[in-house]
């Protein structure tokens, strides 16, 4: 069978596509796997390093946009529109995937148009323009949180968790290292290019901590833009700290670490779930239709994480969380097996097993 994933821009959107096409390959040898997106989303610098086959076509967005740009984005989505049948025409896949981002549109609506055997995937508790438009065309809707049952019809929609790629899911069981003794380690991340105000915030939580400062084993991410000055903000704080611009692995920082101080995007709520991890979250508050905040809120209600949304982001509001839950050992065991129980190891399988049942 031939599978076409298209969508991305973001890890988000690309990283649980990757997870499905992990589960479809792993399916059969005869399988085939195409990704669809667009020259400046992340799937244009990954996707060739991972060794998938990718086509680019045309397509923006136009929520926010003038008049005259929503016309010039319309045209691009018309191009877009005319290169994603001449894919399908050559690729001829047996379905289409739509994973959320601005390619999805063209080629789905171009796939249903064909016949194919078209499905889309949502990963936020608030689902996306596009995804909203495209479940009312579409076969099936797979969705990660119960809170986006209510945007789409109840007859197609199926809970099946986020996807997880295998890297992390695998790599986790076999570099769990959690640090011991009078040591505490916290996980700093602000998402793949990280977050200049999280960075910040840390930074100015440090004089806040105290004495248990010498206990705090630190690894944080801060993006390329940010590492140099983050690392003397540790070193003169005289604070442990491994600060780096990209981790590449994650799963061993995962498994390291006793606390998660992180962005709520849906691809983090999967893989903190699915590695058990007692999380502070920091909603970025100009996602579309504010979805971290309501991804975070989603879990926050289950006792399954911490939220400080950025308004009240301060060195001192930090350092309270930071402290409450290293005083609290029971805190954070709880957290982890409330985040635990709501992990779905088998998102892909579930929604492979329902993608191939329907092309059938």
């Amino acid at each position: 069978m031939r599978l076409i994933i298209a969508g991305g821009g973001t890890g988000g959107h690309l990283f649980p596509g990757i997870a499905v096409a992990e589960e479809f390959l792993a399916r059969g040898p005869e399988n085939e796997v195409l990704f669809v997106g667009t020259e400046r989303g992340i799937e244009a610098r990954l996707m060739p390093k991972l060794g998938y086959k990718l086509e680019l076509i045309s397509a923006s967005g136009m929520k926010g946009m003038g008049t005259v740009k929503k016309l010039m984005s319309a045209g691009r989505l018309l191009y877009g529109y005319s290169q994603s049948r001449k894919i399908l025409k050559a690729f001829r896949p047996d379905m289409v995937l739509g994973v959320g981002g601005y390619a999805s549109a063209p080629i789905l609506l171009a796939a249903r148009g064909m016949g194919i055997r078209t499905f889309i995937h949502e990963q936020n508790a608030a689902p996306g323009l596009t995804n909203k438009v495209l479940s009312r065309v579409v076969d099936g809707i797979f969705i990660s949180m119960e809170e986006a049952a209510s945007f789409f019809p109840g007859k197609s929609t199926q809970m099946t968790g986020n996807p997880i790629r295998k890297e992390i899911l695998w790599g986790f069981q076999e570099q769990r290292s959690r640090t011991t003794g009078d040591t505490f380690s916290l996980l700093v991340f602000g998402g793949s290019a990280g977050a200049q105000r999280i960075n910040s915030a840390m930074l100015e939580a440090l004089p806040h901590l105290g004495e248990v400062k010498h206990k705090l084993r630190i690894t944080h991410q801060t993006g390329e833009k940010d590492v140099a000055r983050v690392r003397e903000g540790y070193q003169a704080q005289g604070v442990q700290a491994q600060v780096l611009s990209f981790i590449d692995n994650m799963s061993a920082a995962y498994g390291a670490a006793d606390l998660v101080i992180c962005r709520a995007g849906a691809t983090t709520i999967a893989e903190v779930t699915a590695c058990g991890k007692g999380c502070i979250f920091i909603p970025y508050p100009f996602a579309a239709d504010d979805h971290q905040r309501k991804n975070a809120e989603s879990l926050v209600k289950r006792d399954a994480g911490r939220m400080i949304l950025e308004e009240d982001l301060t060195g001192a509001h930090l350092a309270a969380e930071i402290l409450n839950l290293m005083n609290h050992p029971e805190q954070v065991a709880e957290l982890e097996k409330n985040a635990r129980s709501l992990a779905q190891l088998d998102a892909a399988q579930a929604i492979v097993a329902a993608m191939v049942m329907k092309a059938d």
